[in-house]
């Protein structure tokens, strides 16, 4: 069953109608979904596929040639074409006749073993395209490669893409569609744990309840996720020893650089190089409060659930865990399930709120979301706002986050709307989401506020 990606398909059958040639790029880190999108997008189409692999030229060679001959039914004999150059050119050939889809997946294996492949398909594409009728797909996990070595200034391919798609993990709306029989709360804590990625989404069974699903697949040290932070990681990077420990200080505390690097025990150099890949495999992200370019406040969080989870949990219960105590680790987890919510929730408002963004429904049309955090100089104190945004001139909204069994009171409006005042905004516009729903208090304060809006996370789960 194939769930979601309706722009990239939509954007993709654009480009196919043309009849043309057209030279998308498809993007992403492993997992997310990739060739899954490809599949789906050529089922009803006239398409040679080929998947590069990790080792030389001839061994890749030879698998294009494959590739080329059963599509042509002519794979009985098994000839292997002299060059890439060769290959591609009977490919680029075949396409002045007819239209048809060439998917290079894996495209960075083939491009390391064969340097000059980029070289060579930018002569072809150069050369062909006013005559052809060819859908060229380059399709990479290497986030590095394909956005410096493919999208890149210094590439020979550069400005020859007609289009390029960055595949992101799926949202918590999307997610929902993988299950059917979890309930609301259960789906949202799913996906704290795994996020929106397509494959650890199916590592996850519903007909177990989110306890067993945690026990099964995170803390089992023979389970496919307990393993997949780290696999990723060696994949993506070469000295994963570095990247596990900034990992695991950002997840224990440490969000400053200086504070990572004291951690670490690393120069910051070192630390904000390793930062920047991890940030750019999705995994890190950098934040500042919200319209505050002090480069100073400068922080790092964990934006993948799943490492999110990972290093929360496993590091701290690492040892039992390795002596088989899966319910003694549970237990601690357990304990901290709602504390670690928190932040999964934000995540989940935010995404409701651009979706209201997108629909004409929010309170204001704003520019940009985020989290802002600052000293009350009244009070002498730092604070926190979960959600603030604004529609870049005077109005602005403002959204508090409580995933707890209490009913939000009174008293979360009222601060909330207290530090809205630290703010000199026109139009001032106040969110309230809570999981457990509001006191008849805090409902009929509301209500002579006028300016707030009350949303109860079962309201989230039915958008």
């Amino acid at each position: 069953m194939f769930i979601g990606r309706e722009k990239e398909l939509l954007k993709l059958n654009q480009l196919y109608k043309k009849r043309d040639f057209q030279f998308p790029v498809i993007y992403g880190r492993r997992r997310v979904g990739k060739t899954a999108l490809i599949n789906e997008f050529v089922k009803d189409k006239e398409t040679i596929y080929f998947t590069g692999i990790e080792s030389n030229a001839i061994q890749n060679l030879e698998n294009l040639s494959k590739s080329i001959f059963d599509h042509t039914n002519k794979a009985d004999s098994s000839p292997v074409f002299p060059s890439f150059q060769s290959a591609l050119e009977y490919i680029f050939k075949l396409a002045e006749k007819k239209q048809m889809v060439f998917v290079i997946d894996e495209y960075p294996y083939v491009a390391k073993s064969y340097p000059a492949l980029s070289s060579v398909l930018q002569v072809l594409i150069d050369k062909s395209k006013n005559n052809s009728k060819l859908l060229l797909i380059l399709c990479g996990s290497s986030m590095s490669f394909m956005e410096e070595q493919v999208l890149g200034y210094q590439s020979p391919l550069y400005g020859r893409r007609t289009a390029q798609f960055k595949i992101q993990p799926f949202e918590f709306k999307e997610t929902c569609q993988y299950f059917n029989n979890f309930t609301a709360q259960e789906m949202a804590e799913i996906y704290g744990i795994v996020g929106g990625t397509p494959q650890y989404l199916l590592q996850m069974n519903d007909k177990l309840t989110v306890e067993e699903n945690i026990k099964m697949n995170i803390l089992d040290t023979n389970s496919y996720l307990f393993e997949e932070p780290n696999n990723l990681l060696k994949q993506e990077v070469r000295e994963a020893a570095l990247y596990n420990a900034i990992i695991t200080a950002v997840a224990t505390g440490s969000t400053k650089l200086s504070e990572i690097s004291s951690k670490v025990r690393e120069e910051t150099s070192a630390c904000a190089a390793c930062l920047k890949k991890l940030i750019s495999l999705g995994i890190i992200t950098k934040e500042m409060p919200f319209s505050d370019k002090n480069t100073k406040k400068t922080i790092y969080v964990i934006s993948d659930n799943l490492f999110r989870f990972w290093y929360r949990f496993i590091p701290a219960n690492l040892s039992i865990l390795q002596n088989g105590m899966i319910d003694l680790a549970y237990k601690n987890v357990s304990k901290q399930l709602n504390a670690y919510m928190g932040a999964v929730f934000e995540e989940i408002c935010k995404q409701y709120l651009w979706e209201l963004n997108r629909s004409s429904k929010a309170a204001i049309t704003f520019t940009d979301l985020g989290r802002w955090w600052g000293n009350d100089q009244k009070r002498k104190s730092e604070i926190e706002i979960d959600i603030m945004g604004t529609d870049g001139k005077d109005s602005v909204l403002f959204g508090e986050c409580k995933w707890t069994n209490e009913k939000v009171d009174i008293g979360i409006l009222n601060t909330l709307a207290e530090r809205s005042k630290l703010f000199n905004y026109k139009n001032v516009y106040l969110y309230l989401f809570s999981r457990s729903g509001f006191t008849k208090g805090c409902i009929e304060a509301a209500e002579k506020m006028s300016n707030v809006t009350l949303i109860t996370f079962q309201e989230i789960a039915k958008q």
